[in-house]
């Protein structure tokens, strides 16, 4: 029987998937209820953990719900711990908050920041051969670099809100550098400073 610490990193990305449905299917006060927006985020706080469940139309609900499989996915292969998962629960309201640092973002929904900060969590653990699995640095780095280069390439910095004709929506590229820069940082901290317990010798 897997222990709970081992499948909380799959329960959690159940949570955000079967959450971002409902919240779909829901009357439109919920989803403006759950709404994060810069100008009253700090008289709705619980918004910092919602507005990952919100979506803005099918397209952007059904790319993020089979994204989020595959972070899942990539929970079933590596398995992290609890402290994972913890690090990544920190990342959740932290990517949101950090996009104050740009007046131009109004209000962001959808899991995008929330799952750059999962890859990047996971990459780290595998980079840092805190993961056992072959060949872990060689594919840890390689998964760093990979995400690091779009998020780079997207340049959210300084173009923290685009145009995705395709979708028909706005992407807040902005999300990808706070959930990108959450998701090293906590990665490298947070399973380091809870050093998993010793077992005592026989």
């Amino acid at each position: 029987m897997t222990p709970p610490w081992r499948s909380s990193w799959w329960w959690l990305c159940g949570l955000h998937a079967a959450l971002s449905l409902l919240v779909w299917w829901a009357p439109s006060v919920v989803a403006e209820a759950f709404t994060w927006r810069a100008h009253d985020g700090w008289v709705r706080p619980w918004t910092l953990w919602t507005s990952a469940w919100v979506h803005l139309n099918l397209a952007h609900l059904v790319g993020n719900v089979l994204a989020m499989g595959g972070v899942a996915a990539a929970g079933w292969v590596l398995k992290p711990d609890g402290r994972c998962t913890l690090a990544w629960l920190m990342a959740w309201p932290l990517t949101q908050v950090s996009l104050l640092w740009w007046p131009q973002v109004g209000y962001a929904v959808g899991l995008s920041g929330l799952m750059h900060a999962g890859v990047l969590l996971l990459a780290v653990q595998v980079a840092l051969v805190r993961l056992p699995i072959r060949g872990a640095r060689f594919w840890g780095w390689l998964l760093v670099a990979v995400v690091m280069s779009k998020v780079i390439l997207e340049r959210g910095w300084s173009q923290p809100i685009v145009w995705n004709a395709e979708g028909n929506l706005p992407v807040v590229q902005a999300a990808h550098v706070t959930g990108a820069f959450w998701g090293v940082l906590l990665g490298l901290v947070v399973p380091l400073v809870l050093k998993r317990p010793q077992k005592s010798p026989p």
